[in-house]
């Protein structure tokens, strides 16, 4: 007979949320004075600011199709006014490295609650019975959908000259006033007018967020109408919405990744790139996934769940841990070898930078050595411990990936893990982290752990894996 289990998110849970919270907002207070004390970044990184720089102007120059200038065109006018902005200056330094890290996060965090619903969606596809018993966590993703939405939208609108290079009108304007060249016109980012437009991407912007949770409301209410009522209508309506959203996540995944990383950086561009970002979201939300379980399982909830059901989670660690890995290497690979330098920049920059050559290799060996090799046998699959350990360094290798993607176009050489990184950089993570958490706890209390009436769930209870 099926129980029913109840998670209670107690206030002593609470309590250490919120002090997370704090102690990551104090952190951030206290590196934005020190590092704005102390004129941050001008010493400390000018040998690995010119020295990518140079690298990139060299190889730019070599291979002759990118426009030296316009990438150092948008060195130099980052942040600055456009003619048609008013006057907008933008954010340098500390302040910069704020709204960074504010981006960042958001769209971080904003990604694994939406992994939340496609796992959902995907499993109600496949009609997968193993996942049945779990399906109540990833449903509390999208409980942060509302906070990622308007986290992300007012950074948009608030930074959105000091986020996105091309979204300065100056850089579209070919001739001046008077007839002469306007210096400032930039015919990369031109001739992406088409979907780098202004009005559009607003759209794009508040489309993903409106499909996104409309589906998961769609999902959830099912979920939620099926604990009271065993008809089979809702499990059949749920396949249709989840079919809706793998055909909505199959576009957006890829127009959100090229909308809020790839764009700031407007000059580079990649076919695979969606499909990169894809990849690091989805195993970043299969580790939290297999994080938030086995927590739930050790404080004695989950009671249908075993050691077959952390197999499958470590089994879907480690293949997209290799396919993470495999999406990278074969970016990287058709951009070395194809030498364009629009593309090759992008990792130029990376590589030959003393700032960010070390996270560089770093993100290879904790996305793709650490799991390979810990979760190779079967046995490691089935160790909580184990899993815990592996869960938790994808998610921090990941947030990494993410800072690697994000901070070299918008901070330049002002990055990189300085002293003030652990007071910035940890700080804005904890707090959205933390309200990460507390969304997902959350949703976690407000319905029964077991999807008691699941067609599928004495499948998943007596799930075995040979």
């Amino acid at each position: 007979m099926v129980v029913e289990e109840k998670f209670e998110f107690t206030s002593g849970a609470k309590k250490k949320i919120i002090t997370t919270f704090v102690v990551g907002l104090v952190l951030a207070l206290i590196g934005i004075f020190v590092i704005g004390s102390r004129n941050h970044g001008h010493d400390d990184h000018a040998h690995g600011a010119d020295h990518s720089k140079e690298t990139v102007a060299a190889s730019a120059h070599q291979h002759g199709g990118h426009d030296a200038k316009a990438h150092d065109h948008g060195d130099a006018h980052h942040g600055e006014a456009g003619h048609g902005d008013g006057g907008h200056h933008g954010a340098t330094g500390i302040a910069l490295r704020v709204i960074k890290n504010l981006w960042h996060n958001s769209i971080f965090f904003t990604g694994i609650a939406v992994i939340g619903i496609f796992f959902i969606a995907f499993n109600y596809i496949a009609q997968a019975g193993w996942s049945a018993a779990i399906k109540r966590v990833p449903e509390s993703f999208g409980y942060y959908l509302p906070f990622g939405a308007v986290s992300t939208i007012a950074l948009f609108f608030l930074f959105k000259h000091d986020l996105f290079h091309w979204y300065h009108d100056e850089l579209y304007i070919q001739f001046l006033p008077d007839g002469k060249p306007n210096p400032a016109y930039d015919p990369i980012i031109a001739s992406k007018t088409w979907y780098l437009g202004k009005g559009f991407f607003i759209f794009r912007l508040f489309a993903y967020f409106i499909l996104w949770f409309f589906v998961w409301y769609k999902l959830r209410e099912n979920s939620l109408k099926e604990d009271l009522n065993a008809d089979l209508k809702y499990h059949d309506n749920s396949i249709f919405w989840s079919a809706i959203f793998l055909v909505i996540w199959g576009v957006t995944s890829s127009t959100s990744a090229w909308d809020w990383v790839m764009s700031t950086d407007p000059h580079f561009f990649s076919t695979m790139f969606g499909w990169y970002v894809l990849a690091s979201w989805f195993v970043t939300g299969l580790a939290v996934i297999t994080f938030v379980t086995i927590l739930l399982k050790e404080a004695g909830y989950l009671s249908f769940v075993n050691e077959n059901h952390f197999h499958d989670l470590g089994k879907f660690m480690f293949a997209f841990s290799i396919f993470w890995t495999y999406i990278w290497f074969a970016q990287f690979l058709l951009i070395y070898y194809a030498n364009i330098p629009e593309e090759s920049y992008y990792f130029v920059e990376r590589l030959k930078s003393d700032v960010y050559s070390p996270i560089f290799f770093m993100n290879i060996i904790i996305n793709f050595l650490f799991p390979f090799l810990i979760l190779m046998t079967r046995d490691a699959k089935r160790q909580r411990i184990i899993l815990k350990i592996v869960a938790v360094a994808i998610i921090v290798g990941h947030w990494f990936d993410f800072y690697i993607m994000l901070t070299p176009p918008i901070l330049k050489h002002d990055g990189g893990l300085d002293a003030n990184f652990l007071f910035i950089e940890l700080g804005l993570a904890l707090v959205f982290g933390s309200v990460f958490v507390f969304s997902i706890m959350t949703g976690l209390s407000k319905a029964s752990l077991v999807a008691k009436n699941h067609p599928m769930l004495e499948e998943s209870i007596h799930h075995h894996v040979v």
